[in-house]
């Protein structure tokens, strides 16, 4: 029984890193939301760019951190007799001794102040990009429709006659 216990507090042990790589994945996404906002007002593209690249490569990392922590889980609840849906960090905390339910109750509550924080930086985040769009939509729509009634209209001899207030592009090849 008490080998059991030794490996439940070993999966805790390998369970708590991983939720430690999860609490500074959260952090420094906030922090990166934070600069790509930044850089995107600024119209840094070099920066952004490289932001960018940074954040593909740490998602690799992050993808087996993931995937780690499931495996986790797995094994957890199967150490504890319960199905891997069940297998939360509270139901978790009834099974641990007070060491271990106080580091557990500890990166939970970290989690549970981050997780509203990343929501509202990515929210934020998205409605900056969402305004962009939807100005540079209106931009191009601006500069290629001026004028633009729908109507053809043709001089005496019959070629069309271009509009003083006409687009500011011209799109024929």
């Amino acid at each position: 029984m008490r080998t059991a216990a030794n490996g439940i507090e070993a999966k805790v042990d390998e369970l708590l890193a991983c939720l430690e790589l999860d609490i500074r994945h959260i952090e420094e996404s906030l922090l990166r939301l934070n600069e790509l906002r930044s850089m995107v007002i600024k119209r840094d593209d070099a920066a952004l760019g490289r932001l960018l690249e940074g954040i593909r490569a740490g998602s690799d990392a992050y993808r087996s951190n993931e995937l780690k922590r499931q495996s986790i889980r797995q094994e957890l609840a199967d150490a504890l007799g319960c199905d891997a849906k069940q297998m939360t960090l509270s139901s978790l905390e009834a099974h641990l001794p007070t060491v271990k339910w106080n580091q557990v109750a500890q990166a939970k509550e970290k989690l549970r102040s981050l997780v509203p924080a990343l929501r509202k930086e990515h929210l934020s985040t998205a409605l900056l990009l969402s305004e962009c769009a939807r100005f540079n939509n209106a931009l191009l729509r601006s500069v290629f429709e001026i004028g633009k009634t729908g109507v053809v209209c043709y001089n005496s001899n019959g070629v069309t006659k271009r509009q003083i207030d006409a687009a500011l592009v011209d799109m024929q090849f």
